[in-house]
């Protein structure tokens, strides 16, 4: 199934009105609430599994289509989600770290999700930001690997975005007879290669416009410091189980 460019046209428009003028934390929390069901299906958005050499496999990509990209993204996350249960939580986190590096470029994220308030900072919290940014979204998705029951990825489409960027459309097949859950990535050429830079969850709702918003407001309200000590505990919590405040 072909995705309109008039969609696409749509999405972005979304992207920055939200990234521009920021919707606010509360309402950002809105929306995220309103997705939980949608996002508990497709928690693994943003990891990939693979052991030993997979993970090193993935970060040479240089030559590969943003959609080649993508695909080899979930063949290595449904071998993940199929041991879920056996690795549990800390298993998790380490299994998909190399590979979550290779396919996410989680430092341009970072950056992006801080704002207009990135410039302001210094070199070593910029790091910090880096850091703990990349724990977060680890820890996010290490969290909801809830098993596997006979679901499948699809790719249908790849489409040219603006900032010379592209749009690859997938879906999320389900086996209980619900319908497919449309998940949608963007992604930047790096010199590794493709990567993604963005979630865009039922097609629209992009995740880093989400926590932009988010992260602007607790840094304009209360500082960097308390935006750090925020993901610091929601790290935490999910690690623990604890994933109602998560913006995944």
């Amino acid at each position: 199934m072909q995705a309109s460019m008039g969609q696409t046209a749509l999405e972005e428009k979304g992207f920055a009105r939200l990234e521009g003028k920021g919707i606010g934390m509360r309402r950002a929390r809105g929306c995220r609430r309103a997705l939980r069901r949608a996002v508990g299906l497709v928690a693994m958005l943003a990891v990939v599994g693979g052991l030993g050499t997979a993970g090193a496999a993935r970060a040479d990509t240089a030559g590969e289509p943003p959609s080649a990209v993508v695909e080899a993204f979930h063949g290595e996350l449904l071998k993940a989600m199929k041991r879920a249960d056996e690795l549990g939580y800390e298993g998790r986190y380490e299994l998909i770290a190399p590979a979550l590096r290779a396919t996410f470029d989680l430092d341009f994220m970072a950056e992006k999700a801080v704002g207009r308030h990135w410039r302001e900072l210094s070199e070593e919290d910029q790091a910090r930001m880096r850091d703990i940014f990349t724990r977060f979204t680890l820890s996010t998705y290490a969290s909801r690997f809830s098993g596997y029951s006979g679901e499948r990825f699809e790719t249908t489409a790849e489409q040219p975005a603006p900032r010379d960027t592209m749009f690859v459309r997938t879906r999320l097949v389900r086996t209980d007879g619900e319908a497919p859950v449309e998940i949608n990535y963007r992604l930047h050429r790096i010199e590794p290669g493709w990567r993604v830079i963005d979630v865009l969850l039922r097609g629209t709702v992009s995740e880093l416009a989400l926590r932009r918003s988010e992260y602007s407001s607790v840094i304009k309200r209360d500082g960097f410091e308390a935006l750090l000590s925020e993901l610091e505990e929601k790290i935490a919590d999910l690690a623990e189980g604890k994933v109602e405040d998560s913006p995944s």
